[in-house]
């Protein structure tokens, strides 16, 4: 892979430790703030347009690696920084290590033109060690001779706010003398909290940013804001991937086990084989190349091309923001970053996966009349499929169940006994009602007739008599039940028989359920007579001699039996289904499923990363554990994506993706040990169904409820709201379709009101989170309704308003675009001023200053970012890939951009009325 695209520069992988499992993260090693005084003009007509560039400084290399950098502040020889320097705890810094900090003139920021004019070096132990942890350094001019003006370096450490008169930071107030404000701030409510408990046992490589931003009433608000990798971008799609190979050479399995069949359907059989060992040679050779990888934690964007990472999610990453403020509640706010989940090596030049199974399944028909095939529905084969896992995960489960009442009747354990019956006898019914489907019925008669021939043939033995009252249970079962052959071959189908074969595996736990009565019945009696009158001698023999294990053991052994019949029938024609369903339409329907299997693969990643980030931050919250058992938690995806060109096709692929975590369901369960290793989330199942099983140490697991400990299905329900926001979306807003987008978000918003309905039912109010805006969700909802429904372009109003509801009921918060750079960094960090503005007093003012803060990183060598098009060029290696780094409007088209737009759409309209 190519170097780790969110790495601080001078960061070398090898001094990365490795992270264990850490309830209390650390702290950032060293935080400072920065201001400059007194700068050297470049010109009597013109102030500065500063920006500080930290860099550290390698004594033995005798060169300066930059690491970070402030916010331009413009048109001041006082700047007032209010991006400050973080460096994570585990980064490789010491007392001696120097710091350099160059200041730079940024003349033309569009063009990147800069100019030096200073710079200073201190050592970390001089700041650490200075009186307030306050350093004022001369800057060096560029020849070394002249003082270009001072920087002051403010250690950020533990206090508290202090009230009372702060600068102001307008541009007006920057000529003034502004005072160490940083000194006194406030660390104390960060110290257990951030990232998280267990935060390094999953999240990686932390990238952190500080801020200072000014409240509406004249105090100073303290940011930071945690940027991490999540191990599970890989961990995930490789425990997906072997299931993947687990499934598919069961099935390989089950199409062998068929028997005979004619020439027609040994042949489609045949083709069937092979196509399912091509795609388990390719998923064992992408497994091999995965396991191979040392480096980073996520893929970045530019490798969106290699074969073997289609299974891993583009640049994901958490997002957390901390806000401490003097006024407001200290917060944090969660996002996960991800890039759409779609099949970007494959391409969308047909579409993406709602399109081309729309397609699949028109042609089916087509394709069944040309191989001679039944055609059998989505809703038919998915029921197969059902029927297939629920007897793997049944039958194992019986016969556990009945070896532990043999148990207990050897050890004459009354109670355990009838609880272990009862357990048997609901399993069992399961069983029994699984399999009373038409359609499996049904597919036993096709497969009979896909036979080489077939005859006439008796009624076999099956149990008429059971219930006459003249025998006990243990007789009737051995006389009328009698073990079957497999599915016979050469004879005619009686429909009947099918329903005998399932009769007899009720009525065999009908006997043993009226022989356990009696011993019940019997023992009870006895208990009765030893009470009153001590039993005569022989008595006691006789009852010795009773021995239940004796009695219950050939019953036992029938209903094994019968089961086992069962199973082989029904694995049998289910399989037979599956084949006639993947046979008919060779080789896209295999192509399909793989199309299906990456981009369900980058979607668990991205939401098992998103429930264990919500997990570990709601540990503590009764409230939220309460809602989760209950109903679960929303899973709110926001897609910028365009409906336009190739977009279109990544928006149906991730359609389908998020559709189907439906289909995934999480447990809590108690880690073996505190191991990183050991608290990876371990993901079970097959496609139809999968578990993601999250570990947590014994502490923190004991302290969850009753009902989250047992193991109970925890559900997230996903929802996906899009709205194109770039200026290939204004294209198709005007000359192209918006349908898709529309039916989206029409759709997913019932899932939305849908789950509100059900949580304000089943939860407290008092379960939800508090927030400053007090607007009633319900309120929110009828908004959001309305806005889908508007007919206007690029209507933002849907993001925001999904977002809000999401936050105000306690959900997952996601966002993407194409790579997870360019518009997701736009859409975060609009958000996060936002929330700043609303919730924590943002003074109005300077919103713009805060945005364009927390949007900006620029390096003096001009290292700038990757759109989102892969024609914008190669990337610096150590790029970062999150929104920290990009200085651009979200909603505004740049000015080439705009002439792009124009020219298009000009041509357009030339050819229309061509």
């Amino acid at each position: 892979m190519e170097s780790k695209e969110g790495e601080p520069r001078g960061v070398p992988e090898a001094d990365t430790p490795q992270a264990g499992a850490v309830m209390i993260p650390k702290l950032p090693r060293l935080e400072f703030s920065l201001a400059c005084r007194e700068l050297a003009a470049p010109a009597r007509e013109r102030k500065p347009n500063a920006v500080v560039y930290a860099s550290v400084v390698s004594e033995q290399q005798r060169s300066a690696t930059a690491y970070s950098s402030t916010e331009v502040v413009e048109g001041t020889r006082d700047p007032l920084f209010l991006t400050g320097v973080s460096f994570p705890p585990d980064y490789p810094i010491g007392e001696e290590t120097r710091l350099k900090l160059s200041v730079y003139d940024v003349r033309e920021k569009s063009q990147e033109t800069r100019t030096f004019l200073g710079c200073a070096t201190f050592s970390v132990d001089d700041l650490v060690k200075s009186k307030e942890q306050q350093l004022t350094l001369s800057l060096r001019s560029p020849d070394g001779t002249n003082t270009a003006g001072t920087i002051v370096v403010n250690c950020l450490k533990m206090g508290e706010i202090e009230d009372g008169d702060v600068e102001q930071i307008s541009t007006e107030a920057q000529e003034h003398k502004h005072p160490s404000i940083c000194g006194s701030m406030s660390l104390q409510g960060f110290k257990d909290r951030d990232g998280g408990p267990l935060m390094n046992a999953v999240f990686k490589n932390p990238v952190c940013k500080v801020f200072r931003f000014q409240t509406a009433d004249g105090q100073w608000m303290f940011i930071r804001e945690l940027m991490a990798e999540c191990t599970l971008s890989f961990n995930i799609p490789k425990q997906l991937i072997n299931l993947f190979i687990q499934e598919d050479m069961q099935r390989i399995q089950d199409l062998k086990e068929l028997g005979e069949l004619s020439p027609h359907w040994e042949n489609l059989r045949k083709e069937m084989l092979g196509q399912y060992g091509q795609v388990i040679s390719c998923y064992h050779d992408i497994l091999t190349e995965l396991n191979k990888i040392t480096g980073p934690n996520f893929k970045p964007s530019c490798s969106k091309g290699e074969k073997y990472l289609e299974f891993i999610p583009i640049n994901l990453h958490t997002q957390r923001m901390r806000v401490q403020c003097p006024r407001t509640k200290d917060a944090a706010y969660d996002i996960i970053t991800v890039g759409a989940p779609a099949a970007h090596f494959q391409g969308f030049k047909n579409g993406g996966l709602q399109r081309l199974m729309a397609r699949f399944e028109s042609d089916k028909k087509t394709f069944n009349t040309t191989y001679q095939c039944i055609y059998y529905t989505p809703e038919n084969t998915a029921k197969a499929k059902e029927v297939l896992s629920d007897i793997g995960l049944l039958q194992p489960l019986i016969s556990s169940l009945a070896d532990q009442l043999l148990q207990s009747a050897e050890q004459r354990c009354s109670s355990r006994l009838t609880e272990t019956l009862k357990a048997m006898s609901d399993k069992t019914e399961q069983f029994v009602h699984v399999l009373k489907d038409e359609l499996v019925k049904n597919a036993l008669l096709a497969l009979y007739t896909a036979r080489p021939g077939y005859v006439s043939k008796g009624n076999s033995p099956v149990c008429n008599n059971v219930g006459a009252n003249q025998t006990s249970p243990k007789e009737r079962c051995q006389s009328t039940l009698k073990r079957q052959d497999s599915i016979p071959q050469h004879s005619e189908y009686d429909d009947e028989e099918w329903d005998r074969v399932w009769v007899n595996v009720a009525q065999s736990l009908n006997c043993i359920i009226a022989l356990v009565d009696r011993l019940m019945e019997h023992e009870k009696k006895e208990q009765d007579c030893e009470s009153t009158d001590p039993p005569p001698e022989d008595s006691v023999v006789s009852h010795n001699n009773a021995d239940w294990h004796e009695q219950l053991y050939p019953l036992v052994v029938t209903l094994k039996e019968c089961i086992q019949e069962v199973v082989e029938r029904a694995k049998k024609s289910m399989a037979f289904v599956l084949l006639q369903e993947s046979a008919c339409n060779l080789p896209q329907g295999l192509l399909l499923k793989q199309r299906r299997d990456f981009v369900f693969s980058q979607a668990l990643s991205a939401l098992a990363c998103g429930f264990v980030m919500k997990l570990y931050a709601g540990l503590d919250d009764k409230g939220f554990l309460q809602q989760l058992h209950t109903v679960g938690i929303i899973g709110q995806f926001e897609s910028l994506l365009s409906t336009y060109s190739e977009e279109i096709g990544m928006l149906e692929d991730m359609v389908v993706g998020i559709s189907d975590l439906r289909r995934v369901t999480f447990r809590i369960a108690e880690a073996k040990s505190d191991e990183p290793n050991e608290l990876q989330p371990v993901v079970t199942g097959r496609r139809d169904h999968y578990t993601v099983q999250v570990p947590l140490p014994r502490e923190a697991f004991e302290s969850l409820p009753e009902e989250i400990k047992e193991g109970g299905p925890l559900h997230v329900h996903p929802v996906l709201f899009n709205v194109g926001i770039n200026q290939q979306q204004t294209l198709a807003e005007r000359f192209g379709d918006i349908s898709l987008q529309e039916k989206i978000n029409q759709e997913n918003y019932e899932i939305l009101k849908e789950y509100y309905r059900l949580l304000s039912e089943k939860v407290p109010a008092e379960c939800l989170p508090q927030f400053h805006v007090q607007t009633e969700v319900k309120e929110l909802l009828e908004t959001l309704y309305q806005n889908i429904h508007l007919k206007k372009r690029k209507n933002v109003e849907i993001l925001w308003l999904a977002a809000t509801i999401c936050r105000r009921l306690n959900g997952i918060r996601f966002t993407s675009c194409k790579s997870a750079k360019d518009r997701t960094s736009m859409s975060v960090t609009l958000e996060q001023c936002t929330l700043l503005r609303d919730e924590h007093n943002l003074h109005r003012d300077h919103f713009i200053r805060a945005l364009d803060c927390m949007r900006s990183s620029q390096h003096p060598q001009g290292d700038l970012t990757e759109g989102d098009d892969p024609e914008a060029g190669p990337v610096a290696d150590n790029k970062p890939p999150s929104r920290h780094f990009y200085p651009v409007a979200l909603l505004l088209v740049s000015s080439h951009l705009l002439v792009v737009w124009l020219i298009l759409s000009l041509s357009l309209l030339l050819a229309k009325y061509q």
